[in-house]
């Protein structure tokens, strides 16, 4: 398990900040392809060092790996303001999604399957019907695909831009992720609510996620 991947590409804020309104539904379609493959990886070598190791054993060791990645990534970050409070929820969203596809891979769910991009929006609450999540994401795809042909971000107001964003990635990191984000313009707050709500937010996903994917 790789922790090379530990943000979002630069490639992907750009799509977001040019689309701020479909903000996780970038993030989602990007995680399945950027991180899918890893978490197949990961779970296929893990099977091979450990032929005798169960399903849940490898979602709870995926599971505390990331809780402890998204805790750590909310006590070390020094930036502040807006532009600060957009990265951090930007960096536990990315983590949040790479630990479900872990955990979908330990339990043999396809974790590249472009279907994962709606299980994400589902787990992580931005949607709570497959059938709109998956509009969204086409609405996303779409809009993609066109920006590739027509460049707009230049004429997008930046502060109205950051706080749309940011408020759309809170929303998908979990509801306790806005506490952080407003934390972050208050010197000093960060680092002391930024290991609680990240781990909080990310144990909530991690048991959202074993219930959805595991057998029993």
């Amino acid at each position: 398990m790789s922790d090379d991947d530990t943000g979002p590409p630069g490639s992907l804020w750009t799509r977001m900040k040019a689309d701020p309104q479909y903000a996780p539904e970038h993030l989602a379609l990007e995680a399945v392809r950027r991180l899918g493959p890893e978490a197949q990886h990961w779970a296929d070598h893990a099977r091979l060092e450990h032929p005798d190791v169960t399903p849940d054993a490898l979602a709870q060791q995926a599971a505390r790996r990331f809780i402890n990645h998204a805790r750590l990534s909310g006590a070390v970050s020094g930036a502040t303001g807006l532009p600060g409070a957009v990265v951090d929820v930007g960096v536990l969203a990315w983590t949040q999604s790479r630990m479900v596809l872990h955990i979908a891979a330990a339990y043999g769910i396809d974790p590249a399957d472009p279907e994962r991009a709606t299980d994400l929006l589902i787990l992580q609450k931005v949607h709570k019907l497959a059938t709109t999540a998956r509009l969204a994401l086409g609405v996303a795809a779409g809009r993609e695909r066109a920006s590739r042909l027509f460049a707009d971000t230049a004429a997008r107001p930046l502060t109205g831009m950051m706080v749309k964003l940011s408020v759309k990635l809170a929303q998908m990191a979990g509801v306790r992720a806005v506490k952080r984000m407003f934390a972050k313009v208050i010197p000093g707050a960060a680092v002391i609510l930024g290991t609680w709500v990240n781990s909080a937010a990310t144990k909530d996903l991690a048991t959202r996620t074993r219930q959805l994917y595991s057998p029993a």
